[in-house]
């Protein structure tokens, strides 16, 4: 028999004649390497509800459970640990990196030895719900508890899922003659006719029914029944857009099948002001001519938790248009490590001052204060053309050049401010930060950033 072949029933025998290389996960849910696929499930329930700790332990018992609870992840897992997971390769993962993997569903990580399909933790039963869940990025970095009501099929208490009334048995499908399928004639092009087998709708593809006066009168004979329930679901900080939430047992019923697991794919809605990459935060904040010419010590933006960051630029700072910052440790916080955050990258847009402030001030006083204007270039052209000009906002236009052409004010930006007053620039940073936020200041499309 190939490990393809098993089945949550047979694996106990199997497991006791061949132990298992690691024991870790089976330990997480308190059960015994020769424990069946119903002693998984239930341990891994008992443990969501009787465990102080299981909200801590959450995700950690999740992804225990759907290894263990897949005959052929389990089989990877008992012939090689997590090294057996990975595919056989050196170096296996850790703990917190399986977890993370295996919640997220694809990117550059390993692939568990076997093509699992695009976001796709394990081959899902048919009686998996799979379900979309938008969150907000306050929910990804505060952590949220979820509590919903929810419709399930469960087996019949009154027939004990059997569809019957009292000791009735089914009888042969006449349609399809206990087949469990029929034929379609469809014709083709030229006259020719095609036969395709499709399921039996009298009897389900079961290919026997029960006759009408012999079903249960509660469930009228489909052995199951909708009933409704309180599910709780914990988000936790610092999880990712498409990660995978599963509440094990909580999805409907069939007869002679354990009950289907509900999974929910978070889904992140768009923030208002701030955009993620990986737990890197970027923010775009306004700031005025005078606070970029003269410094500024304020509170700059309103944080996903609710806190004021205050930042002070150094004196004699002059921030330049486009100008950028790094605040260490104010991103998002790390999945399954949350005491350890990523950075917060702040964009500034300096406000130029309106027309009607212009109006106000004395014009002569003011030029005397600024620096003074371009001279007139020298040599002049031979022909010189003046020209009107209207203004427009050519991003929004259809216009046939590169991205880089608009971003060019990032590129010297970057060239020409060093950190001379302990003021931390963004272009000061390591070379692994530089590259990560390259990303949004280079040849990718720039980050419809939000403003403060």
């Amino acid at each position: 028999m190939s490990k393809d072949e098993v089945t949550g029933k047979q694996w106990g025998n199997l497991a006791q004649d061949k132990l298992a290389v690691e024991t870790e996960l089976y330990e997480l849910l308190g059960v015994s390497p020769s424990a069946s696929e119903d002693e998984i499930k239930k341990a891994y329930r008992k443990k969501n509800r009787n465990d102080p700790d299981a909200a801590t332990k959450f995700q950690e018992m999740a992804a225990a459970y759907e290894i263990l609870s897949d005959p052929n992840t389990r089989a990877l897992y008992d012939e090689g640990g997590m090294e057996g997971l990975q595919g056989g390769r050196s170096g296996g993962p850790n703990m917190d990196d399986l977890f993370t993997q295996f919640f997220t569903g694809g990117g550059s990580g390993f692939s568990f030895g076997f093509d699992m399909g695009p976001r796709s933790s394990r081959f899902s039963r048919q009686n998996d719900s799979v379900l979309p869940h938008e969150v907000t990025l306050e929910d990804l970095y505060n952590g949220k508890t979820v509590k919903m009501n929810m419709e399930k099929q469960v087996l019949c208490s009154s027939c004990k899922g059997s569809g019957a009334k009292g000791h009735a048995k089914p009888k042969q499908c006449s349609t399809c003659e206990g087949s469990g399928r029929v034929y379609i004639k469809t014709q083709l092009a030229g006259g020719q006719m095609a036969v395709s087998p499709q399921q039996c709708e009298d009897c389900n593809g079961k290919g026997e029914k029960l006759r009408e006066k012999d079903r249960c009168k509660k469930c009228k004979g489909s052995s199951t029944v909708k009933e409704k329930t309180r599910q709780e679901m914990y988000i936790e900080k610092g999880m990712a857009d498409q990660q995978r939430i599963v509440l094990a047992g909580a999805g409907d019923e069939e007869p002679g099948v354990s009950a289907g697991d509900v999974v929910f794919v978070l889904k992140l809605l768009p923030h208002n002001s701030f955009e993620r990459n990986g737990n890197d935060l970027l923010v775009k904040v306004k700031i005025t001519l005078s606070e970029a010419l003269l410094g500024f010590s304020r509170i700059l933006l309103t944080h996903l938790d609710g806190r004021g960051i205050k930042v002070t630029s150094p004196p004699g700072k002059i921030l330049q248009p486009d100008a950028s910052i790094v605040i260490r440790g104010e991103g998002m916080p790390t999945y399954k490590r949350p005491d350890s955050k990523g950075d917060l990258f702040v964009l500034f847009d300096i406000e130029m001052p309106t027309e009607s402030w212009l109006r106000s001030v004395d014009h002569q006083a003011l030029a005397k204060f600024l620096p003074p204007k371009k001279l007139e270039m020298q040599p002049q052209p031979e022909i010189v053309d003046e020209v009107n000009f209207e203004e427009i906002d050519v991003r929004s236009q259809s216009f046939p050049a590169s991205q880089d052409f608009f971003d060019h004010g990032y590129a010297n930006q970057r060239d020409d401010i060093h950190d001379e007053d302990g003021w931390e620039d963004e272009d000061d940073d390591d070379e692994g930060a530089g590259d990560m936020f390259d990303d949004y200041m280079g040849g990718s499309a720039e980050p419809e950033c939000r403003q403060q």
